[in-house]
């Protein structure tokens, strides 16, 4: 009896999660009304925001170039780029320093840190930045060059402490994962991230994010130890109430490429997770005002590790239910985490038909066939990274494990629509 009433209420525990997972995940596309609001509003040709974008590279030689490029392509007229290089990077330095001979808008600053991590190079550059705003981009980045033009726009009508756009991995047809982690991206930047910004409690973007320098400089500006300072500071913003604007264009997004390999992402992985549970051991989000924007706080700082064990926990009781001698009642409740992984799986090929439409990719069958075969491989290594997580830090071990990239990407804008002007808001969903 007691074995029943545990499964019973482990599953609509399950049932819960996951149905409340879906529905933040759908919030974009709840009306049209509320799609409509997730975008950029056009610009009107006034430039009032000066732009600081930092820049951080380390053993970036292979892209960096390129991304330094793209964001001298910019139409709005004020900014400077701040790229930031190891003093152990003579590689990397080499372009950055080339850049900034070719082009006054670079400048190069060296983090001479012995221990590197991306928040740590960020801080070193802090003090040097002149512009009204601090914007932070990935050395591989593909920028829009009207994005900061439509940034600025936003940050004038809408009083935005902090404004942040859509980042979204391109190389679907890569390899099986890549398809997943692609479908991610949409939907956190296209929906689940307005829904934060709407609660007023957000876990900010590692890219494409921009922020008052005097709120950052204000802050404090990012956690030196934590491995996802994106989040921190996103956690730390809110429970001070700053005002965090979120937008979202298929021709605005800014363009990445997912890991090479399944070790890089299980490793990304690992450290999106432990950064996750740092933010949430630091109690920051104890001060938001409300009981709901502390729950959703909770929920969502835990989600990496839920996401895993319930991945793992639904096969365990579909065999629950049909193998072993419960009641009928048990064992219909034990089948409706399933329920809602199945409707999860039809969304998400919604979803990708919709990604490629939006993307100008074509989208084949075969995608879609190992987007569901997929699903069940991807969650195990969800999983693996919440352990390796979870022991990383019991064991004290933060060191910043580097992904690698090679400009999978690049290749991808001969087939879209990234290099195309945008004048209106008309980019359908």
């Amino acid at each position: 009896m007691l074995t029943s009433v545990f499964i019973a209420a482990v599953s609509l525990a399950l049932f819960w999660m996951a149905a409340f997972t879906l529905w933040w995940q759908m919030h974009a596309w709840r009306t049209p009304e509320v799609l409509a609001s997730t975008r950029f509003s056009s610009p009107d040709g006034d430039e009032h925001v000066s732009f600081s974008l930092l820049l951080p590279a380390r053993h970036e030689q292979a892209v960096l170039d390129h991304t330094i490029q793209r964001l001298l392509e910019s139409s709005h007229t004020d900014f400077e780029i701040i790229v930031i290089v190891g003093h152990d990077d003579p590689e990397t330095t080499a372009v950055a320093e080339q850049a900034a001979a070719r082009d006054p808008r670079v400048r190069v600053v060296v983090d001479r840190h012995e221990k590197k991590n991306k928040p740590k190079a960020m801080n070193t550059a802090l003090p040097h930045c002149r512009g009204d705003v601090v914007g932070v981009f990935d050395a591989e980045d593909q920028v829009h060059p009207e994005l900061l033009a439509h940034v600025d726009h936003a940050f004038r009508t809408t009083g935005a402490d902090v404004v942040q756009g859509g980042v979204q991995l391109i190389n679907f047809h890569s390899s099986w994962y890549s398809l997943r982690n692609c479908l991610e991206y949409f939907f956190w930047f296209r929906s689940r991230l307005h829904l934060h910004a709407q609660k007023g409690f957000i876990p900010l973007g590692g890219n494409t994010v921009f922020v008052r320098t005097g709120v950052l400089r204000e802050a404090g500006g990012w956690d030196p130890d934590c491995l996802a300072e994106d989040c921190d500071l996103g956690v730390r913003l809110s429970s001070v109430g700053k005002k965090v604007v979120v937008a979202y264009d298929s021709d605005m997004v800014t363009r990445e490429e997912t890991p090479g390999s399944l070790m890089s992402l299980l490793k990304q992985r690992t450290r999106w997770n432990q950064g996750f549970l740092q933010v949430y051991r630091k109690k920051d989000w104890r001060q938001l005002p409300t009981l709901g924007q502390r729950l959703l706080a909770r929920y969502t700082l835990m989600t990496p590790f839920m996401q895993a064990f319930t991945g793992l926990i639904i096969p365990l009781n579909v065999a629950i239910a049909l193998f072993l001698d419960v009641p009928v009642a048990i064992a219909f409740i034990t089948f409706l985490p399933a329920v809602t992984a199945l409707v999860t799986f039809v969304f998400e090929i919604v979803g990708l038909h919709d990604f490629g439409k939006q993307y100008g990719l074509r989208v084949r069958f075969a995608h879609y066939l190992k987007l569901v075969v997929g699903g069940p491989f991807y969650q195990v290594l969800l999983a693996g990274a919440a352990v390796r997580a979870v022991w990383r830090e019991q064991r004290g071990r933060n060191d910043w494990e580097l992904t690698t990239h090679v400009g999978a990407h690049l290749g991808e804008t001969a087939v879209t629509r990234q290099d195309v002007p945008v004048t209106r808001e008309d980019v359908p969903a």
